[in-house]
């Protein structure tokens, strides 16, 4: 069975990002999804919010997630990382590579919940139920690492 690794979908230049653009497209990630090595997923999307949408934030008191709206958009997010840990079951996968700075997939600065662009430590609520069971999760700039602790050489590639 090939080793997998679930990557953001945003990283493989996904049109799924909150406000619908497409900023990244990670060549290597990209190389590994056409190699099947890779099981795309955006949290967000399959938790059931559209694109594009309102950004959104862990709350100041970490308690919930809400949009730039004012909504609490909690219940999505949590159907999202219950999705993305089915994921990782189905396909044997331990190691993610998520997005930094997502309410969803960051895996260290999340923003603090005030709409102002301020980062704090933290980890998305993906990131929070994968890690509680045993799934490594890394940011796009760990990449090298995550490769690694999968045992994924690209030079086999």
């Amino acid at each position: 069975m090939k080793i997998k690794i679930l990557v953001s979908g945003c990283l493989l230049g996904e049109q799924v990002r909150y406000d619908g653009k497409i900023k990244y497209k990670n060549e290597t990630l990209f190389r590994l999804y056409e190699k099947g090595f890779v099981v795309s997923i955006c949290p967000e999307v399959v938790g059931g919010l559209a694109v594009p949408r309102a950004a959104s934030e862990i709350s100041v008191d970490r308690t919930d997630i809400i949009n730039k709206e004012g909504k609490n958009v909690t219940p999505y997010f949590i159907k999202g990382a219950n999705i993305a840990l089915k994921y990782c079951i189905e396909h044997r996968i331990n190691v993610a590579i998520l997005k930094s700075k997502s309410p969803s997939c960051s895996n260290n600065l999340i923003y603090d919940g005030t709409f102002t662009n301020t980062l704090k430590n933290g980890k998305g609520i993906t990131t929070q139920l994968l890690e509680k069971n045993k799934i490594y999760v890394f940011n796009e700039y760990q990449i090298k690492e995550a490769l690694y602790m999968a045992g994924i050489d690209l030079n086999d590639i």
